[in-house]
Order: C-alpha cells, then structure tokens, then sequence
C-alpha cells in the first residue's frame, strides 16, 4: 500500500525484495491535511482495493530474496583513464554523491581489503530499502571512492553492521521525506590512530578521516542501500549532513565516561555509533551558573514541528567540554545531566495546534494516557533515552541533535585486522 507520490518507491522495493509484481493499493496524496471524514472514505475505498487485490492477485514469491552469508564478487569494468571522464560515467550512472569521486581500481580496491581478515564476498549487512548485500568488497569499493585510507575500512564495517541492525530502522531513515542523515560517532583508542577529529569544527570541514568516513557510509547507504536522491531516498529537502556526518567523541574534554563505556564496552574498545539525525541546533550560552545554561538547552530543544514531542524519540545533545565541565563541578553526572534536561526540554502540548495536536495525542496516548492542551509533554519516554557526547573545542557552543522518532542509536565494536 503506498500513496501516490510514493508508488515509485514501493515498485523498486518490490523488485529488490524479489516480487516485482505484486500489486499496489494506492491511496490519494497528500492525505496529512484531508478532514477526518474524507480520511474515513480513503481508508474505506483502501480496504476495499486491498480486498480485490488480495482476491484476484496471484503472486510468484519463489524469487523472494533470501538471507545469503555470501554474494558476488564485484565485476570488472572497462573506464575512462581520465578524471574527469571518469566523474561524467558515475554522474551518469548515478554512483556518486555529486562531488568528486577517487577511482575504485582493482589495486585500490585490493590495498582496502588488506586491512580486513574478512573475505570479499562475505555479507556483512542487508542495506535497506534496496536489500542490497553489503559484502566487504563493496563496503572497500564505496569507501575507495569516498576517499578513505585503507586503515579506515573496519569502522566501515561495522558502520553498516549497525546501520543494519533492526532498532535504527534504517529504512525509515532511507525513505523518509524527512532530512535524516546517518552520523558516525567514533569511541576509543582508533580516533586518535585514525585522527578523527573531536574539538574544534569536529561536525565541520577540514578533516580528512571525518570528512571521507561519513562520505563513504553515504555512498554505502546509495550504492548498496539504492537509496537514490528522487526515487527510494525521498527527503523534500535533505541537508549537508546527508554528504558527510562524523566525528570523534572528545573523551579527552569529558568529565564522564565516554558513550562507548556508556553502553557496555571496555575503556579501550573501539566502537563506531549510528544516528539517524535530523539536523544541528547551535545552542550559545555564556552563562556560569549550571542551571541557567541547562534552563536555556531545555528551552532550546523545545519546539512544536519536533517527531520527538508527537513519538517519543531519542535525542542527542552534544556538549562543549566548556559546558560539560561546568555541570560536573555543579556535581551533576551525566544520568542526572539527562535527567535534567528531560524535564527542562517538557514541551505544553498546546504550542501543537489542530490536527498536529490530534497527532500528538494518538502518538504518547499509551504513553501518557490523556493528553490535555497544558499537559507537558517529555521528549522522550524517559531520560536515559537522551543521549549526551562531549564534543567540540573551545568555546561556549553545545549542539542539539534531533533525530527521526522511530530511529534508536546503535553502537558497534570495530574489529581490527591486527
């Protein structure tokens, strides 16, 4: 079932998923904005085609694709020695992100290979909304044209590793009409080996290891993912961060435990996160007083056209180690950080007004049972599903990160070759 501007969409996923002709019930778009009783009619007259189709459909499903813990490996092709020739044949295929892409010869491909004990052809991952096998020769082939060093190809891995597991729903990040980007966060030891950066324009540019990791998880997730601009990828605008998004957490600048010993690994595991980010949200605050700047991140992080407020989502704040400090000399660790922030970040379900407050009360009814114009409505479910990072250099700037509402953070340990 898919709308009608969405039916493209649903015909490629049909063919990746191995039933290219199983019919579609289609329902009028957009239907966000219709009356309740014109939604009453659409949904009656969907019924009634998903009835018909259901009874007069015969669908072959032996093509279905089955889970493969091997794939083929890459074919050779004959291409332009040129640069430049070579860019017009990506552009043209539609291989590349726009930018400049580094030939992914068979030397190149085979020096990436070296840094995994690996075999090319294993599956690491099924990359939705294609169903695409990510093997590890094509994880190398993507990141070769991103860029990358050949040491980087372990956090790659395990990259898609996490993109892939079920709690990220990749899927609802490649298909969205929202702006999600996927963000690497890079823990332990192998950000400083790889010199990822984590302070000063850590989300900036400047940085090859930053800059060509998250480039190379974006053609991943198009290569492999098919999640091409227009046709399964359907954001109605997108953002910057959708060419690149990765940084290193600045463990160094953190009065805490870092997110990787957060989440269940040893101090010296190295360990890549995913998030399904929205966007980023300076927050500037010169204050000295704790409470103030944790009065003005709540305020902040408040706003009505949020998915966090109308699902219940899970959030990142990244801190300044400047701001970080300043709440662990008020003695706050960071469960209490997060605690304080769910509170101060309680949004009056009334700044949603008409049917986007109806969505916010069908979204956390079972949450919070009846939802009334003055209830204050949490971000999330509970604090601990908050997520706080210290990153960045000097300075009196935090970020806020939104994310999609049905994505949740994975984290990955990265397996090195030695």
């Amino acid at each position: 079932m898919c709308s009608t501007s969405f039916t493209g969409l649903g015909r490629a996923q049909q063919k990746a998923l191995g039933s290219p002709d199983l019919p579609i019930a289609t329902v009028p778009h957009p239907f966000g904005t219709r009356s309740r009783e014109e939604l009453r009619q659409i949904a009656g007259q969907c019924a009634d085609d998903i009835a018909r189709l259901l009874c007069e459909s015969v669908v072959d499903s032996s093509a279905a694709r089955q889970s493969v813990s091997a794939a083929p490996r890459a074919a050779l092709i004959e291409a332009p020695s040129g640069l430049d020739e070579l860019n017009r044949l990506f552009i043209k295929r539609r291989w590349g992100d726009g930018l400049l892409i580094a030939p992914p010869t068979q030397e190149a491909v085979e020096g990436m290979l070296r840094h995994t004990r690996r075999k090319p052809d294993e599956v690491v991952a099924t990359i939705a909304p294609g169903m695409g096998a990510a093997t590890v020769e094509y994880i190398a082939i993507n990141a070769v044209m991103a860029g990358c060093y050949p040491e980087y190809l372990p956090v790659l891995i395990a990259a898609a590793e996490a993109v892939a597991t079920p709690q990220f729903h990749l899927q609802a990040i490649q298909a969205t009409t929202n702006p999600a980007a996927v963000w690497l966060i890079v823990n332990g030891p192998i950000a400083k080996w790889l010199e990822i950066n984590s302070g000063s324009n850590c989300l900036g540019q400047g940085t090859w290891a930053n800059g060509t990791l998250g480039r190379a998880l974006r053609l991943i997730l198009q290569n492999i993912g098919r999640a091409l601009p227009g046709e399964m990828d359907r954001a109605t605008q997108g953002q910057p961060g959708k060419y690149t998004f990765c940084c290193a957490e600045n463990e160094e600048g953190s009065p805490w435990e870092p997110l990787h010993v957060e989440r269940g690994f040893a101090a010296d595991a190295n360990t890549v996160t995913v998030a399904g980010a929205l966007g980023t949200w300076s927050m500037n605050m010169t204050a000295k007083v704790a409470e103030e700047v944790m009065a003005m991140l709540g305020d902040t992080m408040q706003y009505p056209a949020s998915s966090d407020y109308v699902y219940g989502g899970a959030p990142f704040v990244a801190l300044s180690p400047q701001h970080a400090n300043l709440f662990h000399r008020a003695g706050w660790n960071k469960g209490e950080v997060k605690r304080r922030l769910w509170e101060a970040s309680k949004l009056r379900a009334g700044r949603s007004r008409g049917s986007e407050f109806e969505r916010m009360v069908t979204g956390r009814r079972a949450e919070l049972g009846e939802i009334r114009p003055d209830t204050m409505v949490p971000i999330s479910e509970k604090p601990e599903d908050i997520t706080v990072i210290v990153a960045g250099g000097t300075g009196s700037h935090s970020v806020f990160v939104p994310v999609s509402a049905h994505t949740r953070s994975v984290t990955k340990e990265i397996a090195l070759s030695e």
